[in-house]
């Protein structure tokens, strides 16, 4: 097994701001402002005002419960990949909680200055088994309110943007991701999370991100050509 990078058995909070653990803030703070930003769209951001999201696609996409598989990989995708980061990867972690947290604002902006819902989810499912049960499960307490952009896709094209970047990781298993975030993506859909217009709109804030994150390697190599 590999060695951890970091001894985190050391960790106090009050040496938060040491060399040592200074890369853990970012990470930590992006997560309390996203959770307490989440709570007040939530909770104070009423359905009755939140403009349906729908497009004529939505209507031939049917329910899938076979996909809730894939939609809820994703929170093991966004758990793993930021508990790998802090083990063994501190310039991987650093991009990906940057990556999540410029996806966050944009996104927590959106759905405070234009609210969004779905009404998209089934009201009886076709087939009562085990996925079914989960995704009602899901419905009990994530609301159908702020989907518009999609943070299910942007956070999976973060994590999918830091590990294509990564020239140790072999190929098979970038084909492996890249084919795990497509079916999460379209998980979104089909267990009728998203409508595919919040699947779209996730994508230039993806891209956004990724130009703000990565500004070194798109940007800077330009400007220095240019004054050359």
């Amino acid at each position: 097994m590999k060695k951890p990078v970091v001894d985190y058995r050391q960790f106090r909070f009050s040496r938060l701001n040491t060399p040592q653990f200074s890369h853990m803030k970012l990470p930590i703070f992006g997560w309390i402002f996203y959770f307490s930003f989440y709570f007040l769209t939530e909770n104070l951001i009423p359905a009755e005002i939140c403009h349906p999201i729908h497009c004529a696609l939505d209507d031939m996409i049917p329910f899938c419960e076979y996909f809730a598989v894939f939609y809820v990989f994703w929170y093991l995708l966004v758990f793993g990949s930021l508990i790998y980061g802090l083990l063994y990867d501190i310039e991987g972690l650093t991009r990906l909680s940057k990556f999540i947290l410029i996806t966050q604002v944009v996104a927590m902006t959106v759905y405070i200055l234009y609210p969004s819902r779905q009404d998209l989810r089934p009201e009886v499912f076709v087939r009562d088994n085990f996925l079914s049960r989960l995704m009602a499960f899901i419905y009990s307490f994530d609301t159908s309110t702020g989907v518009f952009p999609s943070l299910h896709v942007a956070y999976s094209m973060g994590i999918l943007s830091v590990a294509l970047k990564k020239r140790e990781l072999g190929i098979g298993w970038k084909w492996a991701l890249g084919v795990v975030v497509v079916l999460i993506c379209l998980a979104t859909a089909f267990v009728k999370q998203h409508s595919v217009l919040d699947i779209l709109a996730a994508l230039p804030v993806s891209l956004l991100a990724e130009l703000l994150v990565y500004w070194d390697d798109y940007w800077k190599p330009r400007l220095r050509k240019n004054k050359a």
